[in-house]
């Protein structure tokens, strides 16, 4: 039964996560919002409300920390695992697209995030007496807020409208009711996920990262295939990219609230995650520094990225492979 409830919860996310990204996308038709702001940051942050209401579930409702560091490296090699599957199954169209080069620099401070969340956990300290706050914490949010300035600088690409007779405040409306149940949803698959680590004896950062991880990142992935289905590269990447920075943010917030023990712990999984999270990260960097403006007339061929977007998905079942 409990993995009954676990699978409905999770297409209760991922309902109320589509209609969260369809409320956002009608807002950035109806303002005018940037292409790669509206992907990379109020997009991104919607669909990881899971990952952010399920950690804060893992302190305050099963009292289990470790679960929150799996979920949130999990989710993210998850989502470099959707980017890669999407880029390798439309590598030709991808070739020829268009994609904003703030991704790049908001990938460049995703990995920097990476690092810093590795030195806390394979060393050990940096932890501020008195607050029990790491300092690595403070270093993602200020990494995040740069990031966040270099999507925010992005210019539109388009000027596109919607036929939509709903106003902004409608829209405004339907739409924090969706998150409403979004969060609702992911604070019962966090007690799921923990009664089901139990019952199969996981620990709790595997268990994290395999039925949190991807439970959660159920709307990054609904959210993406849409976008390429519409050839719409620039916010998919940004959705990927910007939600995996949003992530590292939430292990800040979760370590200000964790009072009785840091979150920053170390297992063999949390290790596999940190590498495989790293070296998906780079390939998918190299992919996009191969990109090209729209108005340049010779492109990389489809099979380069073809063969580095393969790389990226080998990085996650490697680290299922060696997980178990």
């Amino acid at each position: 039964m409990i993995f009954i409830l676990y699978f409905a919860l999770a297409l209760l996310v991922i309902l109320f996560s589509v209609k969260c990204a369809d409320y956002v996308d009608l807002l950035d038709k109806k303002t005018h919002i940037s292409g790669a702001f509206i992907g990379g940051i109020v997009l991104a942050a919607v669909t990881s409300l899971p990952e952010l209401f399920t950690s804060l579930s893992s302190i305050f409702v099963v009292d289990n920390p470790e679960l929150i560091i799996g979920n949130v490296l999990g989710s993210n090699v998850f989502n470099l695992a959707v980017f890669g599957t999407l880029i390798a199954f439309t590598s030709v169209h991808f070739s020829r697209s268009g994609v904003s080069t703030s991704h790049l620099a908001t990938l460049i401070c995703s990995v920097a995030a990476y690092l810093g969340c590795a030195f806390a956990v394979w060393t050990g300290i940096g932890t501020l007496p008195g607050i029990n706050l790491n300092i690595i914490s403070i270093l993602i949010i200020v990494v995040y807020v740069i990031s966040f300035r270099f999507l925010s600088g992005s210019d539109s690409e388009t000027d596109e409208s919607v036929d939509c007779k709903l106003t902004v405040r409608q829209i405004i409306f339907r739409f924090i009711l969706m998150a409403i149940g979004l969060v609702v949803a992911s604070i019962f698959i966090t007690w799921a996920t923990d009664q089901i680590a139990v019952k199969l004896n996981l620990n709790a950062s595997l268990a994290g990262a395999l039925f949190l991880g991807i439970a959660t990142s159920l709307p990054e992935l609904t959210s993406s295939i849409a976008l390429v289905r519409k050839r719409n590269y620039n916010a998919m990447i940004g959705n990927i990219i910007g939600s995996n920075m949003f992530n590292f943010t939430i292990l800040s917030v979760a370590d200000l609230l964790s009072w009785k023990e840091s979150i920053y712990i170390g297992s063999s999984q949390t290790n596999l995650m940190l590498i495989f999270g790293v070296a998906a990260s780079a390939a998918t960097a190299v992919i996009l520094l191969l990109k090209r403006p729209k108005k340049e007339e010779r492109y990389p061929r489809p099979w380069i990225y073809l063969v580095l977007s393969v790389i990226v998905v080998l990085c996650y079942l490697a680290f299922l492979i060696l997980s178990v």
